[in-house]
């Protein structure tokens, strides 16, 4: 799974359901052809990011900043927050290369861009943390 799979599945996101939904789907018999009839388009629930990251943050010991932070935003979710794991994770968002080589700008960049793509995915964000 990739890095940003987990922290879709840590936030509830339904995408394993649609996954399950194709899954699930009759296979074709070898009787008769068919024409395949246009998949059901698969509704997208909405996830309410900042209302679950609130409560986690609550029931967190730490105080962590997560609408600023990558680091707070992965320790919150319980994800490794290393700056391997960040890089691997910037990596698999396109992160542009002169932002990987300053840990400052490609955290930043990756803030922005993870609360953009929950945003993309169903995501209830805030335009102010976009």
């Amino acid at each position: 799974m990739s890095f940003f799979g987990k922290i879709l599945d840590k936030l509830g996101f339904g995408h394993k359901d649609a996954e399950a939904a194709v899954a699930a789907a009759p296979a074709a018999t070898d009787a008769a052809p068919v024409a395949a009839a246009p998949a059901a388009p698969v509704a997208i629930s909405v996830v309410d990011v900042v209302s679950q990251l609130e409560a986690l943050a609550s029931a967190h010991a730490e105080k962590l900043n997560w609408k600023v932070s990558i680091v707070d935003l992965l320790k919150l979710l319980g994800l490794d927050s290393s700056l391997a794991s960040r890089k691997e994770l910037a990596t698999e968002l396109g992160c542009p290369a002169d932002k990987m080589g300053d840990s400052a700008q490609m955290n930043m960049w990756l803030h922005k861009t993870v609360l953009q793509k929950l945003a993309d995915n169903g995501g209830n964000v805030p335009a102010e943390l976009l």
